[in-house]
């Protein structure tokens, strides 16, 4: 075990046995960013839900793009369907490795040159505004997604129906405002949350069907307030809620805050799960610091969002799966073996430091390339050609790293450098899992956009919006509304916002009020509802005589709760024999 000093914000990391041993599996040096610095660096270039329009670069065509790519870069890009078209050729774009110069800013030149895709939308069907999306269908706005169907204003959820405004939830139907939730019906306005009916403003509940207000239930019905009541009652007291009216939902959502911080708090969200830390796991063995995880995951470290499988993966995610050997990748996976420092590569073996890649194999520093073998900078080469050219590179990458305007040292082994991304920080998902201000990211030499001011004229102020579903025509399709965060210093607000006639169905459908915030706005309220990316050692707080303890419980754990936070967070023995 050694203690290193981070190159990026010069605090101390360590690094384990276990790790060394990893990095001398897949041949790379011990990393000089702290985990957390890994992950930022990682999340610096991926942007899942800022979407600008830019003209679209294909010969023949001048059409106005959808893209996640900011007008402002350089760069050439085309609409989807003419990048997977057959009248270009990554190949084309190849370029002799030039010893002379450092590996990133042949990379980066490379990247430059080459068309990239406007959105990574695949497979997509009235869905033009999705991006990282796989299987779409009449949705909108939705990113990091898999076979959706009228989903609109959501992130991290694959397999719902008719549903808005969620963020990792999965197989789940007629939803609205829920936060990692599953395998839901008609469930509204809650937290952690699996398998629950026609139920609203619920925390840790499982299995339950008509209930509203409740926490810390198990397969119970017609509860309110966590009080248990006849389904004569049950109805009765629901009836004197106007669940359309947005007043009152404001009401309940702060009333819903109280319940869920005098509520019991399991230390991690962990099923099926051996010898692993993190939270929200399901079916992972020997995975340590790792978030948002689930299927048949084993040996991994550092790695969130991650589904299906995976095994031997470091610092990974978001969006990878069935991949082995993986490290500083991202968006991966579907049969990967030996991922490293790689994004949108599918279906490949032996790929380093490579972008958009498909079906191919020995891939270094590559961009867009379909089923190829033995290719450096996009050149191809024989296999002899490749194995005696690839570790010259790797050797002169270490004595002549790219150094950023920081001057922090980018070797072998490295992630990209932030600096040199598509993407400025708060138009990433660095902002939405590590926010900071303008000021700091210039002190950490990350690149900023300023939000420029909306072109749109406001035609009512979103204060002025009828306060009940009831009273909302179709005429508020034409107006541009003015987002109730427009004033306030928020890094997400977009300053205004429009209804479409299919949104406003839906919230028929569903029976809610009209959001009086940008869709941006709301996502940034979501995100707040889950715990942060970190763990800290804490003991149980549990005090009670009939736990098998006398005195206060003294088991310890690492969790996702802050001990500075109020919440009252139990191990499991303890949360079990509560909840259970």
């Amino acid at each position: 075990m050694e203690t290193r000093n981070c190159q990026n914000c010069k605090k101390d990391f360590t690094i384990e046995v276990e790790d060394f041993n990893f990095y001398q599996k897949i041949k790379v040096p011990a990393p000089t960013f702290c985990p957390d610095c890994r992950t930022i660096r990682r999340l610096c270039w991926r942007n899942e839900m800022s979407l600008f329009k830019r003209k679209c670069d294909a010969p023949g065509h001048e059409e106005m793009l959808i893209t996640c790519f900011p007008p402002e870069e350089k760069l050439t890009v085309y609409d989807s369907t003419s990048w997977w078209g057959d009248s270009w050729d990554a190949i084309q774009y190849g370029k002799e490795y030039d010893f002379s110069k450092s590996f990133f800013e042949q990379w980066r030149d490379l990247r430059n040159s080459i068309p990239l895709q406007a959105l990574s939308n695949i497979k997509a069907t009235n869905s033009d505004y999705c991006n990282v999306a796989e299987g779409s269908k009449d949705s909108y706005m939705c990113s990091g997604t898999w076979k959706i169907e009228r989903t609109l204003y959501s992130n991290r959820v694959s397999e719902t129906k008719d549903s808005s405004d969620l963020y990792i939830v999965y197989r789940s139907e007629l939803c609205y405002e829920d936060v990692i939730c599953s395998d839901c019906y008609h469930l509204m306005y809650s937290l952690d949350c699996k398998s629950c009916v026609d139920s609203f403003f619920l925390y840790d509940c499982v299995g339950c069907t008509d209930c509203f207000g409740c926490s810390n239930l198990r397969n119970k019905s017609y509860c309110m307030w966590n009080e248990q009541l006849s389904r004569e009652e049950y109805f009765r007291h629901l009836a004197e809620y106007n669940l359309k009216n947005h007043e009152t939902i404001s009401i309940l959502k702060n009333k819903f805050k109280e319940i869920c911080l005098q509520s019991l708090h399991r230390f991690s969200l962990q099923i099926k799960s051996v010898n692993s830390t993190g939270d929200n796991l399901e079916g992972t063995k020997n995975c340590k610091v790792c978030f948002d995880v689930s299927g048949k995951m084993e040996d991994l470290k550092y790695v969130h969002w991650t589904a299906i499988s995976a095994k031997d993966a470091y610092d990974s995610g978001p969006g990878i799966g069935q991949v082995e050997l993986a490290y500083e990748s991202f968006d991966t996976g579907i049969g990967n073996f030996r991922s490293l420092f790689t994004s949108v590569v599918y279906s490949c073996n032996d790929v380093e430091y490579s972008f958009n890649c498909h079906g191919s194999s020995n891939l270094f520093g590559c961009i867009g390339i379909r089923n190829k073998k033995y290719c450096i900078l996009n050149k191809e080469y024989t296999k002899g050609e490749y194995e005696i050219l690839l570790p010259k590179i790797k050797e002169q990458m270490m004595q002549v790293p790219y150094i950023d305007k920081k001057g922090i040292n980018y070797r072998y082994g490295e992630f990209f450098p932030a600096e040199l991304s598509t993407f400025c920080y708060n138009e990433t998902q660095a902002q939405d899992y590590f926010p900071i201000d303008k000021e700091y990211a210039s002190k950490m030499g990350y690149r900023w956009r300023d939000k420029k001011i909306s072109e749109y004229h406001i035609t009512i102020e979103s204060k002025d919006l009828p306060d009940s579903l009831d009273d909302v025509t179709d005429s508020i399709t034409n107006e541009i509304i003015g987002c109730e965060n427009k004033d306030k210093m928020s890094n997400y607000c977009r300053g205004a916002y429009k209804i479409t006639i299919d949104e406003l169905n839906l919230y028929r459908k569903l029976g809610v009020p009209l959001p009086r915030l940008c869709f941006l706005c709301r996502h940034e309220t979501r995100l707040k509802m889950r715990n942060p990316m970190k763990l800290w050692n804490r003991q149980c707080m549990c005090e009670k005589e009939n736990h098998q303890h006398s005195g206060k419980c003294e088991i310890t754990f690492e969790t996702s709760y802050d001990p500075n936070r109020p919440e009252i967070v139990y191990c499991e023995k303890c949360y079990q024999a509560e909840v259970y």
